[in-house]
């Protein structure tokens, strides 16, 4: 019928090889691409969970059921710092996060949905599930929080890349196995024809014999005659050592911080370049998010008069720098009259005090109040 037919026929013994599954599918190692996500997802999300949400009204922070929603318990499931970091998971992964307000005053975070866009009215989500539960109402966009990311590329982007680190992290830690894998050849005189029930019979043998090598402390084993062990490999080969198949993972873990905006160095602790890696870090990568989320929570819970006259929803912690780490350059600001000390305040995520001395321009290192004439 073929060549190959012809071959098998004239040597039998080649018929039974064929029955083995010598074609090694690639295993894409999914857990890579989870790696590498949480990784960077869960970096963001902390930091984000460190905000602190202030209602201002007429330059006065408010406290009341806002506050303690965004800041200490948004649902009875959840804290702020898990509510937030979770949002923020769900935001970059699967580019937008919707967050609706139940009758009972919970924030939570849906985990499925349908958008209805409209061209002139708002629009409209139904079929919001949280965990077990779909609501059979729908809801407005003016009557609840979304947030879309804006990066719909990212995903067909690290599909790809994905795939090809796998193809090459599952090639590397297959010819690290083989490398350092202990291979040999046993010889067994045989006069009699060696059938499927002999060879079944002589490999369970064999898979005995090196069980006891490989799990007790003492084996002794049966010399047979007729019966001879050749190891071909050790296996002390030179494959892929750890430290390369590391580098591999790190290598992945950088690719997807460096789309999100996080410095390497600072998601692997470099501390060498801290300050330049963390300046960068909160400027093109948390600064943003932060802004997103400000936004979105003026436009949503915050009326338009309310907003132009000065009432907002501020969101601190994060981008401010440490006033203590800033001491000089707070003392310069006041000292040479550039700001009052309530706006330094401010500055540094601090709120602004009653004392009316403060919102006074001071100048030189005695904070003398600056008047006219000779003073």
């Amino acid at each position: 019928m073929g060549w190959i037919d012809k071959i098998l026929r004239r040597n039998s013994e080649l018929e039974s090889m064929f029955d083995l599954d010598l074609i090694d599918e690639t295993n894409h190692r999914a857990y890579l691409k989870q790696m590498a996500l949480e990784t960077n997802f869960n970096f963001i999300g902390r930091t984000i969970s460190q905000s602190d949400f202030r209602i201002m009204k007429d330059g006065k922070r408010q406290f009341e059921d806002w506050h303690y929603l965004l800041n200490v318990r948004p649902n009875t499931d959840q804290t702020a710092a898990k509510f937030w970091q979770d949002f923020i998971y769900k935001l970059l992964d699967e580019n937008e996060v919707l967050v609706i307000l139940t009758d009972n005053n919970d924030l939570l975070i849906a985990d499925d949905f349908d958008r209805i866009e409209y061209a002139v009215y708002p629009d409209i989500f139904r079929n919001v599930s949280v965990k077990d539960y779909t609501f059979q109402r729908t809801f407005q966009m003016d009557e609840v929080i979304y947030l879309t990311y804006n990066n719909k590329k990212l995903a067909k982007f690290l599909n790809g890349m994905f795939q090809d680190f796998g193809d090459l992290f599952s090639r590397m830690i297959e010819i690290s196995m083989r490398n350092h894998q202990i291979r040999g050849t046993v010889d067994v005189e045989a006069t009699g024809k060696l059938d499927e029930k002999s060879q079944s019979r002589l490999q369970e043998f064999i898979d005995k014999l090196f069980q006891s090598f490989k799990k007790n402390t003492i084996a002794l084993v049966p010399k047979l005659k007729g019966f001879n062990y050749n190891e071909v490999s050790k296996g002390d080969g030179k494959g892929q050592s750890v430290d390369e198949i590391t580098k591999l993972k790190k290598t992945l873990v950088d690719e997807v911080a460096n789309i999100l905006g996080i410095p390497a160095a600072l998601i692997h602790g470099d501390l060498a370049e801290y300050e330049t890696s963390l300046k960068a870090y909160i400027k093109f990568c948390i600064g943003p998010l932060i802004k997103k989320i400000s936004d979105e929570l003026n436009a949503k819970l915050v009326e338009k008069a309310d907003y132009l006259k000065g009432d907002r929803i501020e969101v601190r912690g994060v981008v401010e720098k440490s006033v203590i780490e800033n001491a000089e350059a707070v003392d310069k600001l006041v000292a040479s009259g550039a700001y009052t000390r309530n706006e330094v305040r401010e500055k540094f995520g601090d709120e602004r005090s009653d004392d009316p001395e403060l919102d006074k321009f001071v100048i030189t290192k005695n904070y003398e109040s600056i008047e006219g004439g000779e003073t």
